[in-house]
């Protein structure tokens, strides 16, 4: 301990603020220069934008729903178009209405509504709104190519080349420019399709359609529709008067569409097989680029289908049937 005359005697100093400025390290610590930090920050910000699209690429490739199957280029369409010869004249009325009611097409329902589509259900890999749209594309091609008097007339394609894949673009153009009974470039393949000079359509167009739509899911990035329809035309001669006879003509169209997902988000087709059975035919027409009908009171030529040669392996066998008797009106 220290006694009072030891205190007492003890020099007491207190330094003024330079001193204490001068002589002491600061309060308060210096920070680092602030571009360091920010050039750190830089550099894990581009590794890890580096690492993250490393990792995009290699989910892409592992990715199965990415695969080249989903984005394969669209097969060509191959097409069958069965002519039906009348057995005997081709039945006809100075009303469509008296044919139709007379006819098998009877309780057919009128236009799209002979169209309808079933209950969607999803698949493993298509949800319900996926099905649901390939059914609706497909029907809405149904109805431009069986339906639209434009395109049955043949004043118009664009209806439904708006709705084909790209990949078949080049295929459908060919059918149309230079139609050909080779099984691939057939313009009634595609649509029905009245040759204008010959036949007009009669009772304003109210065409009688009964079938169905059906979808399945044929592997994880693809859908397939399958449509069975069978369409009845009332016709008559090209600039006839209004009370010239009429006659009805079937057709019966079986087509096949595929859609990959792009096909969805596109609204487009792919058309896969196409098979047409339509009469009353000549065997003898060429229905390549126009269904050229036999009407009221007209009988089928003779002689048969163009040639087929079993040695040209490339080329389809030239296809003629019968028309049923019980396929006409009878009136």
């Amino acid at each position: 301990m220290f006694d009072e005359s030891f205190v007492r005697a003890a020099r007491l100093q207190e330094y003024s603020a330079e001193e204490r400025m001068a002589d002491h390290a600061p309060a308060v610590r210096r920070r680092p220069p602030l571009h360091r930090a920010l050039t750190r920050q830089v550099l894990v910000l581009v590794v890890l934008i580096a690492i993250a699209f490393g990792t995009a690429i290699y989910m892409g490739v592992r990715q199965p729903y990415g695969s080249p199957q989903a984005r394969r280029p669209a097969e060509p369409l191959r097409m069958t178009v069965i002519p039906l010869a009348p057995t005997g004249k081709v039945p006809g009325a100075a009303e469509a209405s008296e044919l139709y009611a007379h006819s098998p097409a009877a309780p057919y329902d009128i236009g799209a509504a002979g169209i309808p589509l079933p209950a969607a259900r999803n698949t493993a890999h298509f949800s319900d709104s996926e099905v649901v749209t390939a059914l609706t594309t497909a029907k809405d091609y149904i109805v431009r190519s069986s339906l639209y008097p434009e395109v049955l007339t043949g004043r118009q394609a664009n209806p439904v080349r708006a709705l084909i894949d790209a990949d078949q673009l080049d295929q459908f153009d060919q059918s149309f420019d230079h139609p050909a009974a080779d099984g691939r470039h057939a313009a009634t393949g595609w649509a029905v399709r009245f040759d204008p000079a010959r036949v007009q359509l009669a009772d304003d167009g109210a065409i009688h359609v009964q079938g169905d739509l059906q979808a399945a899911e044929s592997d994880a990035g693809t859908l397939e529709v399958t449509a069975d329809h069978t369409f009845v035309y009332a016709l008559r001669p090209t600039g006839a008067a209004h009370d010239a006879l009429t006659s009805l003509f079937t057709v019966r169209r079986e087509v096949t569409f595929r859609f990959t997902r792009d096909d969805l988000r596109t609204h487009q087709v792919q058309l896969v097989t196409s098979y047409v059975q339509a009469g009353p035919l000549a065997c003898a027409e060429d229905s390549a680029a126009y269904l050229r009908p036999l009407l009221a009171g007209q009988t089928a030529r003779t002689g048969g289908p163009a040639g087929t040669d079993p040695y040209e392996t490339d080329s389809p066998a030239a296809l003629c049937g019968t028309l049923a008797a019980g396929a006409q009106p009878k009136v």
